[in-house]
């Protein structure tokens, strides 16, 4: 408000929005680029349910586990003393209903909902990422809100709904005191939905969106649906993720969310898309660049070093120098526990 009384309502270009990516110091090591693994840029994804005292054994990925709210700090608290700075929570539902409409996605029960304060309260220094999806909710277990069409009577996944329905769970989980919010949905326009109900809210600059770009339809990701509970009932995700065959449409995705404001863009797989991540370092320069090392290539590396195959040490580190090498600055792995002792 000036001296006259006058308001401003000045709105900034959604690529010149910065604050949401450096308020916190994670965050503002990211900003400068990374050649070599390192504590600060590898984060840890945590699967926590709505069970109670519950520690569970997640088969497909040997050594991985999902917890329950109450036991999460004491599971934590051993890798935030060796230096843990990262974590990505996803949400798991054993108890809670399902419906079309994913509402435990960002109701007062769900599991994530409730492990944000608590993080924030007992790890003051640790940066919460958060996944925003909807197919660990809905009961069909897919990423959008489904539709049909009165004259065909065809069904299928209306992108506004479903980029609606995710930027009311993202501004639940940043409400509820997230820093970083990862939409993983592929929907179009959700980077931009979510930016602009977090400045609705006056949120814009204390969460951050590292978006999930170029996320492609892969077998890689079996593990994850069955550690998540999260495998669609029909169908696959092809007509939302991006074929693996295509190098123009993850440039196209990537730069759709930098256009809407995305902070971190991410690839994902890892190992099979070094080439994407070669091309977005070369295209998007100024950006913070995360890749996820997904579950498939995770439960590989193990079976095959368990197996006797290879050391696994060797592999483990092999692998991230790729993406460091390919142009990656920050890592999700499920080997961060293994790292933190040997970084």
């Amino acid at each position: 408000m000036n001296s006259s009384g006058d308001t401003f309502n000045y709105e900034v270009d959604a690529t010149h929005k910065l604050h949401s990516g450096l308020f916190h110091p994670v965050l503002r090591a990211w900003q400068t680029r990374c050649t070599k693994p390192c504590k600060e840029n590898l984060i840890y994804p945590i699967f926590v349910t709505d069970s109670e005292n519950q520690v569970e054994e997640i088969g497909s990925l040997p050594g991985q586990k999902r917890y329950s709210v109450d036991r999460l700090v004491e599971s934590l608290k051993p890798l935030i003393d060796k230096g843990l700075k990262s974590v990505i929570l996803f949400g798991v539902i054993n108890t809670l209903p399902k419906n079309d409409d994913a509402s435990n996605a960002d109701s007062p029960q769900n599991p994530v909902v409730r492990a944000i304060p608590l993080l924030r309260k007992e790890f003051p220094h640790l940066l919460i990422c958060c996944d925003v999806c909807l197919c660990a909710y809905t009961s069909h277990g897919h990423c959008g809100i489904f539709t049909t069409d009165p004259s065909s009577e065809e069904t299928f996944i209306d992108n506004q709904l479903s980029i609606q329905r995710l930027s009311q769970v993202a501004l639940k989980y940043a409400q509820s005191g997230v820093h970083v919010l990862a939409p993983s949905d592929m929907m179009d326009g959700r980077v931009g939905a979510i930016k602009s109900i977090l400045s609705k809210h006056n949120l814009s600059s204390r969460v951050s969106v590292m978006a999930y770009s170029a996320k492609f339809a892969s077998s890689f990701y079996g593990p994850f649906r069955d550690a998540a509970k999260s495998a669609p009932s029909f169908g696959d995700r092809s007509t939302y993720q991006l074929p693996c065959t295509s190098s123009g449409l993850p440039l196209r995705a990537l730069q759709r969310d930098v256009n809407e404001g995305a902070d971190i863009i991410m690839i994902k797989p890892g190992m099979p898309y070094l080439d994407v991540i070669r091309s977005a370092r070369d295209r998007f320069p100024d950006y913070p660049i995360s890749v996820y090392q997904v579950s498939g290539e995770y439960a590989m590396i193990m079976h095959a070093a368990n197996a006797g195959t290879f050391d696994l040490i060797k592999a483990v580190f092999e692998s991230l120098y790729s993406f460091h090498r390919a142009g990656a600055d920050v890592i999700i792995t499920y080997f961060a526990p293994f790292l933190l002792d040997k970084l």
